[in-house]
């Protein structure tokens, strides 16, 4: 075993091995069940706090609506246990996804290790960072405004599951917004899409972003213009990593022509 195994049994593989399917399902089965426990064990410390986590998503909210309503016995229970598991996802995102990179990439190059390890640290730094930018700076602003109908023609009663489950998804969904220059580089590394399409298509990405910006729990203008700015922001980031480390598409490398004349007819 001398070196071969770490912790958990979890094989390390050299680039020069040649994994069994039986090999391949057993090292699955191990990333998949660090994967779990990694998960309960944080979901289990986060459950003993989930008084100090509903306070944390209560306080963008005005002190006047922030007792909530329970519509059925059940409710209160749910909305912990969807509280804690969202904090828990977030919590251990990190460790799984370099769980996933440790099972499909662990026999390549180190260098592409390098930079698919990068690639897994920016996908984590940037859905972290989404959620923050929802929670401190889209969510206040957008309750405030949309509570703000209310006037003295309404009286406001929040219920509990909608309120966490509105809270919850907006802010998720912000941070799936944040993976756009992952997604980006990793299209250009592949050689799909160049850094000058992408510029082309700036206009197309405009009218794709209002549309994801509208179609986000909220809806209303505030939120939707706070999310569309970011978005703006973080194409142009993508388009700057697709061009300084994107590879050529397959055409302008020349493949065709380089095919071509090594068969000729």
């Amino acid at each position: 075993m001398s070196g071969r195994f770490g912790r958990f049994g979890v094989r390390r593989v050299d680039p020069d091995d040649k994994l069994s399917v039986v090999e391949h399902l057993t090292e699955l089965r191990k990333r998949l069940l660090i994967a779990v426990i990694s998960l309960v064990v944080a979901f289990a410390v986060l459950y003993v706090f989930n008084e100090w986590l509903l306070d944390i998503l209560l306080d963008p909210l005005a002190p006047e609506y922030r007792k909530l309503l329970a519509l059925s016995p059940t409710e209160p229970f749910m909305v912990i246990l969807k509280v804690v598991l969202g904090a828990s996802l977030l919590v251990t995102l990190p460790i799984l996804l370099y769980q996933l990179y440790a099972y499909v990439v662990p026999a390549i190059g180190d260098q592409t290790r390098r930079r698919m390890l990068a690639i897994v640290a920016g996908v984590s730094g940037l859905f972290i960072g989404g959620v923050l930018f929802v929670y401190f700076l889209v969510l206040p602003v957008a309750l405030q405004w949309l509570l703000g109908f209310a006037g003295n023609e309404f009286q406001v009663s929040l219920r509990a599951a909608d309120y966490f489950s509105f809270a919850l998804t907006i802010m998720f969904a912000g941070a799936l917004v944040f993976e756009v220059p992952v997604a980006m580089l990793v299209l250009a590394r592949l050689g799909l899409v160049t850094a000058q399409q992408f510029r082309h298509w700036w206009r197309y990405a405009v009218v794709v972003i209002a549309f994801i910006a509208a179609i986000l729990p909220g809806g209303d203008p505030v939120s939707m213009l706070m999310l569309m700015v970011p978005q703006l922001i973080l194409y142009g980031v993508g388009i700057w990593l697709a061009s300084a480390f994107g590879r050529p598409a397959p055409w302008a490398r020349g493949d065709a022509p380089a095919e071509a004349s090594e068969n000729p007819a």
